[in-house]
């Protein structure tokens, strides 16, 4: 197994997921990554209000 960089290796495995079964695999992965994304931005954003001003 040769060593490749992650954007080469997640480029090839999300071009052959399209050409072997569609889009299906591709969005789920893209939901996946949106709903993880959201998460921690809103946590980021709302950690900043636990703070108490004593």
């Amino acid at each position: 197994m040769e060593h490749q960089p992650a954007a080469a290796w997640l480029t090839e495995a999300a071009t052959s997921a399209v050409q072997q079964h569609g889009a299906g695999n591709l969005l789920r992965v893209v939901l996946i990554v949106m709903f993880l994304g959201c998460a921690l931005t809103a946590w980021f954003l709302l950690r900043g209000y636990k703070r108490k001003d004593d």
